[in-house]
């Protein structure tokens, strides 16, 4: 049998916090300590009253800013402060904890979190496993006034905090950049995968899914169907939950919806659904835990997705599909990769145009399921789709940068 592995990953955010890649995050070290491995977690501490795992022998928490607006997020910024942070920390894990030393480090952050985990490899000569969770460039356009003027300062940064990273000043730039030191890059999706490989961000990519927690899937208890539409995320502009409330009022089905999740956007959500009379058909369910939020997945009638283009895998309808809820999906990219099981929003080249054709779909979904003509998931997303086999595939990859 092949000795354990002493696996040090790097996050922009701590794991205990809401994300999909930190839910990714989470289950993957579940998986790899369940097979004899030994995981260590470098991310910002985190602020706030909810410190349930604080002192958990596995993280290795930074000194961190919580982010204005949202404490539920910090920053860090990767100087030698926090470097020393790092070193000290791992070293305690070492010595205090009796882990044996680092065999390789798996960067699955793009700031902070990338810089700082790609400088540990260099100084301790560790093999890199870079997992690209984030379009950079489509999250910046979402959320800055001037996205270019954005993106040039952060390649100007990304410069600096990893020398010899490259030129450049867009999006892609910045992710061959962060990904220059890498042995081996991976993606949750074929199609974020595809474009990686595109751009110049990485020769070939390993498709490697963020898939469901097996244990939850196995045990979580059957709950009363809510006939509802759930969209669940992180409330910020990339994840468009106001277009699809204003989708939802537009297309004037009488079906309930239940919003799951938090962020920058919640309050905005609540004004426009008082403004428009929606109150007494969505709730606000705000931050579930993970099985409180498959549950209530579970629960739906369908679920629905309405990023575009910024999702590197969308976490959501892959969990929805093991529990036979369609998803609505607006980006065609994940359509394609779910396969079957979901409704299509067709494109649209205005924002206007994008919430009209939501609002369409949701009438198509309301009369599908009325009729019970609902399509049904995928067979092999939910074959595939579970954490276990997803830590089996990491670990191929582990093993092969070590040769």
């Amino acid at each position: 049998m092949s000795r354990p592995l002493h696996v040090v990953m790097f996050g922009d955010q701590h794991v205990e916090t809401a994300g999909g890649a930190q839910v990714a995050m989470r289950l993957q070290r579940k998986f790899l300590e369940r097979a004899g491995h030994i995981v260590t977690i470098v991310a910002p501490a985190r602020h706030g009253r909810d410190l349930t795992n604080i002192h958990d022998e596995a993280y290795v928490d930074l000194p961190s800013l919580p982010v204005p607006g949202d404490r539920e997020y910090a920053l860090v910024w990767p100087g030698r402060r926090s470097e020393r942070a790092v070193d000290r920390g791992i070293a305690h894990r070492v010595t205090a904890h009796g882990a044996p030393l680092p065999d390789v480090v798996h960067v699955q952050g793009d700031y902070w979190g990338a810089a700082l985990g790609h400088r540990f490899a260099r100084r301790a000569r560790l093999p890199v496993v870079h997992t690209m969770h984030n379009r950079v460039d489509v999250g910046i356009a979402a959320t800055t006034p001037f996205p270019r003027s954005a993106l040039r300062v952060l390649n100007a940064w990304r410069r600096r905090a990893l020398p010899g990273s490259g030129p450049g000043s867009d999006g892609w730039a910045y992710l061959r950049g962060i990904a220059s030191g890498a042995t081996a890059v991976t993606a949750p999706s074929a199609h974020f995968a595809r474009r990686l490989e595109e751009h110049g961000v990485f020769g070939s990519v390993d498709v490697v899914w963020n898939g469901i927690d097996d244990d939850v899937l196995r045990d979580l208890a059957a709950a009363a169907p809510s006939g509802a539409l759930i969209w669940v995320g992180r409330m910020s502009a990339e994840k468009r939950l106001l277009p699809f409330l204003q989708s939802y009022s537009q297309s004037g089905i009488d079906m309930p919806v239940e919003i799951v999740g938090s962020g920058f956007q919640r309050e905005a959500a609540e004004r426009y659904v008082q403004a428009h009379g929606l109150s007494k058909r969505v709730r606000f369910l705000g931050r579930l835990s993970y099985p409180g939020a498959l549950a209530r997945i579970a629960a739906a009638s369908a679920l629905v997705q309405t990023s575009i283009g910024f999702e590197t895998q969308g976490m959501t309808p892959f969990e929805a599909a093991q529990f036979g809820t369609p998803s609505v999906i607006s980006d065609p990219d994940i359509a394609d990769e779910m396969g079957e099981g979901v409704w299509r929003v067709p494109s649209a080249q205005s924002e206007d145009g994008r919430i009209r054709e939501l609002a369409t779909t949701l009438r198509d979904v309301d009369r599908d399921i009325r009729l019970g003509s609902a399509p049904a998931p995928s067979e092999g997303v939910r074959r595939e789709f579970v954490q276990s086999s997803r830590t089996a595939a990491m670990i191929d990859i582990y093993r092969r940068v070590l040769i």
